[in-house]
């Protein structure tokens, strides 16, 4: 399985960014789908989650800026970004796993936004 991920770009602060994630297999076949983002020197960290059943959680750090989403239709795992800040800077990952615990990254997108 392969996980493509796009959208990423640079934004002032305050704006707004959607990220992509495309599976090469249908989406519905992962139990939970995740971003991650990571900045040098810092472990990859936690941003947002969607599970079976369309069930959301999201970083502290995100809440009420972000939302994670799947289109069965489309295929395609987002991250809608809105008020970004400076802080929001990272290459961002999308994840994906199943029940087997069998998981899978994408190769990451960059987001950076400027003060």
């Amino acid at each position: 399985v392969q996980l493509q991920a796009s959208g990423g770009g640079l934004v002032e602060a305050g704006g707004s960014l959607r990220l992509s994630c495309v599976p090469s297999t249908t989406i519905v076949t992962f139990n939970t789908m995740e971003w991650f983002r990571q900045t040098p020197g810092r472990q990859r960290e936690f941003v947002a989650r969607v599970s079976r059943g369309e069930v959301t959680n999201y970083a502290d750090s995100v809440k009420g800026r972000f939302t994670i989403s799947r289109d069965g239709d489309r295929n395609t795992l987002y991250l809608q970004m809105d008020n970004l800040k400076p802080e929001d800077t990272a290459v961002y990952y999308c994840h994906a796993s199943r029940l087997s615990r069998d998981e899978w990254w994408g190769q990451g997108t960059q987001v950076t936004v400027s003060s």
